[in-house]
């Protein structure tokens, strides 16, 4: 929490117009008392967490505007804390979902400032993704979410995920407005076995869609409000 506290102040501080030595001295009053260089920082507050760690790749309320990066806001607080546990190495263990810059992001929280990462997120409403696709991309991505494709034994992504891509927690996120193009990634990473920390069964679905089943379904997932 020090060293997310110390990333926050030093980035506010940049932000600042420096201040002359001379206005300073003579603002401050001879018997104000000094703080020690190395005294400890204020814990940092879940917000200011998301405004000053998450905010560059996924808006301080959760709604990112970058594709590649997930929307948060109003995903289930159990699935996040779960995906930020699984981005941390624990000792000699690695985490269980590869991304160097999320191990990175993840590496001074503590398990309960990743719970309250879940809860604060899941509090946001969601903005849902914009995307310009064919109707007939999307109308073969709406076939495969609510009614999968039974000859190649692929079952509706609806089953787990909901009609409405709300999701059932904790292992089943809400997908509703997600952007395609982060969810077209995830889908690849569990195709190549390269995202492993979730179900099992994502390994088995993912493994015998098509390219442009997948890419479909993404394109569909990113319209349902």
């Amino acid at each position: 929490m020090k060293m997310i506290k110390m990333m926050i102040m030093l980035a506010a501080f940049a932000m600042v117009a420096p201040i002359s030595a001379e206005t300073t001295e003579d603002a401050a009053p001879a018997d104000a008392p000094v703080t020690p260089a190395d005294a400890p920082a204020a814990p940092a507050t879940i917000e200011e967490i998301a405004a000053g760690v998450c905010a560059g790749c996924h808006n301080a309320d959760g709604n990112s505007v970058i594709p590649m990066n997930p929307i948060l806001a109003g995903q289930h607080a159990e699935y996040i804390t779960k995906q930020l546990m699984d981005f941390k190495a624990t000792g000699d263990e690695p985490p269980k979902r590869n991304s160097p810059v999320m191990s990175a992001m993840v590496a001074a929280l503590s398990q309960e400032d990743m719970k309250e990462l879940g809860a604060y997120y899941a509090k946001q409403k969601t903005i849902p993704s914009q995307i310009t696709a064919s109707e007939r991309l999307l109308e073969a991505g709406k076939i495969i979410y609510l009614g999968g494709n039974i000859e190649n034994g692929i079952p509706a992504c609806a089953s787990c995920h909901g009609p409405n891509g709300s999701g059932i927690p904790p292992h089943y996120p809400a997908l509703a407005g997600q952007h395609a193009e982060y969810t077209l990634t995830q889908l690849d990473l569990f195709n190549k076995s390269e995202r492993a920390n979730d179900n099992e069964v994502m390994l088995q679905v993912v493994s015998r869609m098509s390219a442009n089943e997948k890419r479909a379904v993404s394109a569909y997932i990113s319209t349902i409000r």
